[in-house]
């Protein structure tokens, strides 16, 4: 994991010079938008407490120490330390997230108590001694912002500010063989662990946002999608953060695996709708589609070759009548030689976004060659032609299912070939072998929307 993560790391530092000239060229505009409202604060709180309390008894806090003085048992001093400090449950019933505009979001809690345990140990010239006690704080205060930014490679940064923490009240209870004799001085031991306390609150919570700041500039923000792209979602401003809301504006734009290449085309400006009824809201452009498109294009994606063999055992697999539709074609155009259908996109399909779905243009060639044993392939036929479809997306459980629908299909061939062929014929055939055979192939593939592999 280690390695795959340098590796994106010094692909995407080689790729950031690269960047900055775009940026400085030209403006660049979101192809991801996500945004996040007040209900999804309000969520973040209800459901993140048990994460916060699990994260907060797995961690080691730093040992207490101090001295204090006994006037009323005439001892001058008494060193202490707590050591093994664990926190066994805390609850944070007033607690609160709300978003402070052009700033971060700010949180609020206040009337919280925690159960600790610890080991102790005291010192004095009179005694020495070692045990066990459970400290009880209540009236737990705190209050802070965490301001959102972006770092140069497009990751979020987390910085807190304007922190304060406060407990008002903490209760010492000792255990073990003299605990009646200590906790008969406990309470005055309490004021100054109470004050060295609250010393250490906020460096723990900015410890903790810094230890979060590390995990986070470790995110991958350039992904390996497949063989032929990767995928660039960092950010490419500071989260835009309003009353209501903050949005996160995301790259979102292939490149080819092997080149990096910009698209040649500009991204435009978009906006989600003044809406906030949902926790989440997440708008793609069509600079992202296009971006894709062009990316899988030049990567040499859309390009395929069938044998006769395979087109039948799929067609067959999938209903008798459209394997005999495939038989016509060998009967009519190439008798009872194997062939090999050639299928090559012309250009980077064209994605137009609609309400509710988009369509797919897809300009291509279409070369039939005969396949001979030992002898080299000869073409029968090179046409053109352009598949128009609709696409519509919806996503089940972990899955991205996509729903393909052939709306167009036509053929063209060259002016020196169009004796030797019935383009009309050759067309419908291709046009039902596309819709029933190659289409429900497609629409039964679910994209897995797991985390894939670098």
């Amino acid at each position: 994991m280690c390695t795959k993560m340098a590796q994106v790391q010094v692909l995407w530092g080689c790729f950031l010079l690269w960047n900055l000239y775009i940026s400085s060229a030209q403006a660049i505009y979101p192809g991801i938008k996500a945004r996040a409202t007040q209900r999804a604060l309000d969520y973040a709180v209800q459901a993140g407490m048990e994460m916060i309390e699990q994260m907060a008894k797995e961690r080691k806090l730093p040992d207490l120490k101090g001295s204090e003085s006994l006037e009323f048992v005439k001892i001058d001093y008494v060193n202490y330390n707590f050591t093994n400090i664990k926190i066994n449950a805390f609850s944070f019933p007033n607690t609160s997230l709300s978003f402070v505009p052009g700033v971060g979001i700010k949180a609020l809690t206040n009337h919280g108590t925690t159960n600790i345990s610890t080991d102790w140990e005291v010192k004095s010239p009179l005694f020495q001694d070692t045990g066990a006690a459970d400290l009880f704080l209540s009236g737990v205060y705190f209050t802070g912002i965490v301001v959102l930014s972006r770092n140069d490679f497009g990751h979020p940064i987390l910085k807190l500010q304007d922190c304060y923490a406060q407990v008002s009240h903490a209760d010492v209870s000792f255990s073990g063989e003299l605990s009646v004799l200590y906790n008969s001085f406990a309470e005055p031991m309490e004021k100054p662990i109470l004050k060295k306390l609250n010393e250490m609150l906020c460096p723990i919570i900015t410890g903790e946002v810094e230890a979060l700041n590390a995990n986070l500039s470790m995110l991958e923000v350039l992904r390996k999608i497949d063989n032929y792209t990767l995928l660039d979602y960092s950010l490419i401003s500071s989260p835009e953060i309003t009353e209501n809301y903050f949005d996160l504006n995301l790259k979102g734009v292939f490149y080819p695996l092997k080149s990096l290449r910009y698209p040649p085309f500009p991204s435009v400006p978009f906006v989600l709708p003044e809406r906030r009824d949902s926790m989440l809201y997440i708008g793609i452009s069509e600079y992202f589609f296009k971006s894709a498109s062009y990316a899988y294009f030049t990567a040499g994606a859309f390009s395929f070759t069938l044998t006769t063999k395979e087109i039948s055992n799929h067609l067959l697999h999938n209903s008798q009548a459209h394997g005999n539709m495939l038989s016509r074609i060998a009967e009519l155009y190439i008798l009872s030689k194997p062939f090999m259908v050639q299928v090559m996109a012309t250009e980077p399909p064209v994605i137009s976004l609609l309400p509710g779905n988009f369509t797919l243009d897809i300009p291509a060639s279409i070369m039939i060659l005969t396949q001979p044993e030992n002898s080299t392939a000869e073409t029968i036929v090179s046409m053109d032609f352009v598949a128009s479809t609709n696409v519509a997306l919806a996503i089940l459980g972990q899955r991205l299912i996509c729903s393909l629908s052939l709306n167009r299909f036509r053929l063209s061939l060259p002016e020196s070939n169009r004796g030797n062929i019935e383009v009309l014929r050759f067309e419908n055939i291709l046009s039902s072998i596309l819709h029933f055979g190659v289409l429900p192939l497609a629409n039964g593939f679910p994209f897995d929307l797991h985390r894939p592999e670098v």
